[in-house]
């Protein structure tokens, strides 16, 4: 497969932009207070960084085959929180609060530079792989907006 100019372009930016995101995710896990917390960014972290191999694939010329992908799969976080804050504010609660607002308009922008690539790629088969990563990352902001709403962090 033959990449355009303007597409290595978008693949730059986008391997950019899964980088950033697997730093953040890792970061913000050590800083986590909440154990769930910690263990959903690691686990996002670890999706991310499929989401680079893939980005990588296409940069290299090949067409990924995202039919084994972990959408819905195992490696997939359920999403299922209990409560670990109440409606009163600490300072655990405000830190991850922060890490939690701070991902979750990483995942938009992330998503938002999914949808303008998908219509700027001529191969039918990277335009249904990074639509699929990009339902990924709208389901990785659902997974914090759940978390934020059963901690009361989320208004």
């Amino acid at each position: 497969m033959q990449l355009t100019q303007k597409e290595c372009s978008l693949l730059k930016d986008m391997k950019g932009q899964e980088e950033l995101c697997i730093q953040k995710y890792t970061d913000h896990a050590a800083s986590a207070s909440d154990g769930q917390l910690k263990n959903l960014f690691d686990q996002l972290a670890g999706i991310e960084r499929n989401h680079l191999n893939t980005i990588n694939q296409i940069e290299s010329g090949s067409v990924p085959d995202m039919s084994g992908s972990q959408s819905g799969g195992q490696n997939t976080p359920s999403g299922n929180f209990t409560a670990t804050y109440s409606a009163q504010e600490t300072d655990a609660k405000k830190r991850d609060c922060f890490l939690c607002s701070d991902l979750l308009a990483s995942e938009k922008h992330a998503s938002h530079l999914y949808d303008t690539c998908i219509f700027e790629f001529q191969d039918e088969q990277v335009r249904n792989a990074l639509n699929h990563i990009q339902k990924e990352e709208q389901n990785h902001g659902k997974m914090i907006y759940d978390y934020m709403s059963v901690n009361h962090m989320y208004s």
